[in-house]
């Protein structure tokens, strides 16, 4: 299905519409630096478009919720941005920030307006500084990057959303295909599914199904609770281990529950966000926001692989989105640790590691952990609430791995079982020792 403008796809999207008032646009001739046919392109593109300028603003309801809507016209000067049109998302943000309304972009541009210079680009300044002040007042904002998204609004208002959804085969990318190298214009970089694989965008999906995934991204943002979230069913085994190893091999057993089973018997309805934001991707950490009875619950989830510095970005990405919405969070803890090679060195997981303990540590909403497999040293606790942990009977939680602190004390591998027990790693251990509060039940 084509994408046939603003119009067209605020139609597809919101069930009602009702469009500002637009702002004075440039009374100057040619516009504000008296380029000569100016006023004739802007006319033209009037006549093509049936818009007097390139965003068409206002606010509507999308599957029920309330949402301020921004939806730019590429058939309008190619979706540029000029002061008329900053004027309108300005004003656009304002209005969501004063009515503490969602706020929905639907992006369809090659950037900058050539006819209006540097006056143009400063637009993205405006643009940034209103996504601020939204972010900070707590009021979420999605962003769709439609056919083509490039230039200074992927870098602004695209990028700078809480959650970016992307439209199947669009091109999306700082460098329009203009001016891009000739050697990499076509490179898959430049599109909706490359950005999605390198993290910077959380879902792709097609333009027919575009107003079903707006519609529950707008549901889960807004339904946040001060309380905290409850604790998962035990979902495996609800024997308690007899001894130490007993404990590290039923965690290890393949038939053992991950988090996809608890996710998908805990929540309704979830949708996941994608990425660290610095081209970074851990497939084994799922983030995202979830619907259970009548309220979201942001999640993290470690899914028993070793989780690199991308994965713990992602999930200090995640409780931050919460805390400006008002989420209360959930952490499945599940990994034999974090990644230990010299890629994870470089890419900085003590870093990672660190900036995700001072993310959970302090966070401003309540965060539940259920410890739901292997829970190895560092890299598993930084995922998990100082005060609210607790721990399935299948699961453990160790200093270090047991064949790990058989290396560092120099002992065999003869020597792990035994060591399993000394390390005191069973739930019942741990519950005994005051590290987790509870051994959930089924």
């Amino acid at each position: 299905m084509p994408d046939g403008g603003a119009r067209e796809v605020l139609a597809a999207v919101a069930e009602e519409f009702a469009e500002f008032t637009a702002p004075a646009g440039p009374a100057a001739v040619d516009g504000p630096l008296g380029w000569a046919g100016y006023d004739d392109a802007r006319v033209r593109a009037l006549r093509r478009s049936g818009e007097s300028e390139s965003v068409v603003c206002g606010v509507g309801r999308v599957g029920g919720v309330s949402a301020v809507l921004v939806a730019f016209d590429f058939r309008f000067l190619g979706g540029s941005v000029g002061t008329a049109t900053g004027d309108r998302i300005e004003y656009a943000f304002r209005r969501a920030r004063e009515t503490r309304t969602p706020l929905v972009s639907l992006i369809a541009t090659g950037g900058s307006r050539m006819q209006e210079g540097m006056l143009s680009l400063r637009q993205l300044q405006r643009i940034a500084r209103q996504s601020v002040l939204l972010r900070e007042a707590g009021v979420a904002q999605v962003s769709v990057l439609r056919d083509p998204t490039t230039g200074g609004l992927w870098a602004s208002l695209g990028a700078g959303a809480d959650v970016v959804l992307a439209v199947e085969g669009a091109q999306v990318g700082f460098a329009g295909r203009r001016v891009r190298p000739p050697a990499v214009t076509d490179d898959p970089a430049y599109t909706a599914e490359g950005q999605f694989a390198a993290g910077h965008v959380d879902e792709v999906c097609a333009l027919e199904s575009l107003g079903e995934v707006v519609a529950e991204w707008l549901r889960l943002l807004t339904s946040g609770t001060p309380d905290p979230a409850e604790v998962p069913r035990a979902l495996g085994s609800v024997e308690l281990p007899t001894d130490g190893w007993a404990a590290v091999t039923g965690a290890r057993a393949a038939s053992r529950p991950r988090a996809e089973a608890y996710l998908d018997d805990y929540f309704d309805l979830r949708r996941e966000i994608r990425g660290d934001r610095a081209g970074g991707v851990d497939a084994g950490m799922l983030c995202g926001v979830g619907l259970r009875g009548r309220h979201a619950v942001a999640f993290a989830a470690q899914t028993g692989t070793a989780t690199t510095p991308a994965g713990f970005r992602t999930a200090s990405r995640l409780v931050r989105l919460a805390e400006r919405l008002g989420l209360a969070v959930l952490t499945l803890v599940d990994t034999p640790g974090a990644a230990n090679d010299a890629v994870a060195e470089r890419a900085g997981v003590g870093p990672a590691i660190a900036e995700l303990f001072g993310v959970v540590g302090g966070a401003r909403v309540p965060v539940t952990t259920l410890v739901i497999g292997e829970g190895g040293s560092g890299g598993a606790l930084a995922l998990a609430a100082p005060e609210r942990t607790w721990i399935a009977p299948d699961a453990y939680f160790s200093v270090i791995a047991p064949e790990l602190s058989a290396a560092i004390l120099k002992r065999t591998l003869e020597d792990v079982p035994a060591l399993s027990d000394q390390l005191r790693l069973r739930p019942q251990d741990l519950l005994e020792l005051g590290v987790v509060r509870g051994i959930a039940a089924r």
